[in-house]
């Protein structure tokens, strides 16, 4: 059998030119990055402004499993499906980080016959965005550091800096560090720490923003830091958003691409959803629907993360309205949930399927409250039994809800046209109601208690003494009405990783909480949850190579 990358590296691609020309995009609109990748141009933007939109389909999953469920495979494979079925269907998906390709979990191009390619570029430097976006943050940190140097004229309490460094890396030794050590000449001694650059608020701004422009002015509205009067500083009031938006000015243009099959793909953004809002842009879901009758997205991890962010704040500031949401299962992770160890899951176990089904069972009432039609994506594996396949779909029958076996990893978009179909019927025939989980007006307490009770099903929230105290002067600088993003574990709708299936009468525990104010939401941290990862023992690094001729192996 081929890998991942065997199979990409064997791909004929079509010329980025002929991609966008299929696509109705013009010669200048395009900005060409090799044969393969391109920008597109802000005039594009501007010439398709006025045309109707697509039907917007999102796909998220039930809870990850070590055993991987397939979400972005299966995203690839219905865009590559509806096409095969005659759909003018346009991708719009997240930049895979550096963390996961060379830690454990692997990138983000999809697998199998279901990939967007060139691979290799795409899940290492790509067009250099999260470079851009990681150089932006750290300059911000340089200017904060250098104005305390220099004789800190806003009076900046070191002990009250929000800001943090970043790189786009699993770190741990760099979650918490000492700076300006060695003497005066070397700055002003203090704590700091790194968090990954898909968790940062940079990425979370460019991947809001509507335009330069909004992308300068939420650069400007980063808090980063208290004075000694204990009064907010901002990156405006240290003049740091205009040279922050240079290093952005190309990083802000989505990125084209394609699939194996040669389905367009516009790949921008990648801020995880576990510690992040988990979407990719706005810009290129917005452009996707534009140059397609469908735009497929996703949204990182289970419905409880990804699903939730995308609807409560992606969906809330960019005006969009969800036709279907695809609800990704394998049978393994749900027997995983009904407590099968990783390396009995090949072997046929009608009994946990029946004790895990509760996890798909939770994820698709939480997207029905959201009022979006819901179709769940078997993703197939050679190893299920049709008993066990059958049982699924009667299950997911009775709760009003269709089910479609997909086999997109080994037969591409021929292995999604099921899938692809319903989709399709769905979002032509049935009108979405969507609406979002909660009113703005709701205090963040509320909002924190609401998504934990309504989508992760917990008995209540405790928030930390100094989660308290934070809150109030948040809710003080009028920050009250912002939507939450909640930094969780994407193994278990609880904040406790090793609870599986639907766990019951639990706590969520709120252990830290930041405003990003520039991006427009509050993080609130939950359990154990950091913003920088760290490399397991043996990670995906020790098996990637590169030869003389620069081919690389070893890449999933």
């Amino acid at each position: 059998m081929l890998s991942d990358i065997e199979i990409a590296q064997g791909a004929e691609m079509k010329l980025i030119t002929e991609i966008a020309e299929e696509l109705g995009i013009q010669a200048q609109e395009i900005e060409p990055y090799g044969y393969y990748k391109a920008k597109v141009t802000e005039s594009l933007f501007e010439r398709t402004a006025n045309q109707p939109d697509g039907k917007l389909i999102l796909v998220t999953a039930i809870n990850p499993t070590p055993a991987g469920e397939g979400k972005t495979t299966v995203s690839v494979g219905l865009g590559q499906a509806m096409s095969k079925i005659g759909k003018k269907a346009v991708l719009a998906l997240r930049e895979p980080s550096l963390g996961p390709v060379f830690g454990i979990k692997g990138g983000a191009a999809g697998g199998g016959y279901a990939q967007v390619v060139p691979m290799e570029d795409i899940n290492l430097h790509f067009t250099g965005d999260i470079h851009a976006m990681t150089a932006a943050n750290n300059l911000l940190c340089a200017l904060l550091d250098n104005h305390i140097q220099q004789g800190n004229a806003l009076r900046i309490d070191t002990r009250r800096i929000l800001f943090k460094r970043c790189m786009d890396m699993n770190d741990r030794a760099l979650r918490n560090i000492v700076i300006g050590m060695g003497g005066a000449f070397n700055g002003v001694p203090r704590e700091d720490s790194f968090q990954i650059t898909v968790a940062s608020e940079v990425m979370a701004i460019l991947c809001l923003a509507s335009d330069l422009e909004d992308l300068k002015t939420r650069l400007g509205n980063i808090l980063v830091a208290y004075n000694l009067d204990g009064e907010p500083v901002y990156a405006k009031d240290l003049q740091a958003q205009g040279a922050m938006t240079a290093l952005l000015k190309d990083a802000i243009k989505p990125n084209l691409v394609q699939t194996l099959e040669h389905t367009p793909v516009l790949i921008h953004g990648g801020p995880f959803a576990n510690i992040a809002h988990g979407c990719n842009s706005v810009r290129a879901t917005k452009l996707a629907l534009k140059l397609g009758d469908y735009c497929v997205t996703e949204a990182g991890f289970g419905s409880d993360l990804g699903a939730e962010k995308f609807f409560d704040i992606k969906c809330r500031y960019a005006g969009l309205k969800p036709s279907c949401v695809v609800l990704v299962a394998t049978v393994r992770a749900l027997k995983y949930n009904g407590g099968v160890p990783k390396t009995e899951l090949t072997k046929p176990d009608l009994e946990a399927l029946k004790k895990g089904i509760v996890n798909l069972k939770t994820h698709i009432e939480n997207m029905q409250k959201y009022h979006v039609p819901v179709v769940v994506a078997l993703n197939q594996f050679y190893t299920d039994t049709q008993e066990e396949l059958d049982y699924i779909a009667e299950y997911c029958k009775n709760l009003g809800v269709e089910t479609s076996l997909c086999e997109v990893f080994a037969k591409g978009g021929a292995g999604g046209m099921d899938l692809a179909r319903k989709v399709c019927r769905i979002a032509d025939t049935q009108e979405s109601e969507f609406e979002v989980l909660y009113s703005q007006d709701l205090s963040i307490t509320e909002k924190i208690e609401k998504i934990a009770k309504e989508i992760y099903r917990a008995d209540g929230v405790k928030f930390l003494p100094k989660v308290a105290k934070a809150l109030q002067g948040f809710e003080k600088l009028g920050y009250g009405n912002l939507p939450v993003c909640i930094a969780k574990t994407q193994y278990s709708l609880s904040d406790n990783p090793q609870l599986l299936g639907k766990p019951g009468h639990f706590t969520i525990t709120v252990s830290d909480i930041r405003v990003s104010a520039g991006a427009g939401f509050i993080v609130a941290l939950t359990g154990d949850i950091m913003t920088m990862p760290g490399l397991p023992k043996s990670p995906a690094a020790l098996k990637i190579d590169c030869d003389n001729n620069g081919n690389i192996s070893g890449l999933f």
